[in-house]
């Protein structure tokens, strides 16, 4: 069992994450994880065709969204990024221009820089990505594209081909980092400018 509680601090608890296992279970059953909260936000968020935005949240030009998706609370979308196939961010996020976020959790105080991708993974509280890096989510390069995890010296199938990165609170992707699929980073963890983590060889 992979507890998200020791990767991430202050999860929010309307999100009913308890019963879930694993982080990849829960990037697999985000968009039903999202349409089951939106019924119960409030006044303050503007719904509508499966997408709720509080109405504090500044959106740019150019953006896409493809529902479900909920947008917390004071969070800043940069012109032209690209929301799809269930996003939730939280309180205080900032997603810049040009930023592609697909079936992902963002918590609060999040920052991923412009021309970034973030796919089927959790990212914790106060995380910064620098401008160019990336979550990947899935193995095009492999002919056996399953995907991996390694945890407490142990290998994990997730039984997969898609999930991306789980990523503790306060750590920093460098500029042009690259998090391979399955990818998972302790609390304060730092990825170096340019650098590529991957945590589980081909199988």
């Amino acid at each position: 069992m992979i507890d998200i509680k020791d990767f991430i601090s202050n999860i929010p608890s309307f999100l009913l994450l308890e019963k879930y296992t694993s982080p990849w279970s829960i990037t697999e059953d985000i968009k039903e994880i999202i349409k089951a909260i939106i019924p119960n936000l409030g006044a303050d968020f503007n719904i509508e065709n499966g997408i709720a935005i509080h109405k504090s949240a500044v959106l740019e030009q150019g953006i896409t969204l493809k529902g479900p998706i909920i947008i917390m609370d004071n969070c800043q979308i940069g012109a032209n990024a690209y929301f799809r196939e269930g996003v939730f961010l939280d309180s205080f996020v900032k997603i810049g221009p040009n930023t592609e976020i697909k079936n992902s959790m963002i918590f609060s105080h999040t920052a991923v820089a412009h021309l970034n991708y973030i796919g089927n993974s959790i990212i914790g509280r106060n995380v910064n990505f620098e401008a160019g890096s990336i979550a990947a989510n899935h193995y095009n390069e492999r002919t056996k594209k399953r995907i991996y995890v390694s945890f407490n010296n142990k290998i994990i199938d997730t039984g997969l081909e898609k999930f991306g990165a789980l990523v503790g609170d306060n750590s920093r992707i460098g500029a042009n980092g690259v998090l391979s699929p399955g990818t998972l980073l302790e609390k304060d963890s730092i990825v170096k400018r340019l650098e590529l983590i991957e945590q589980c060889k081909e199988k």
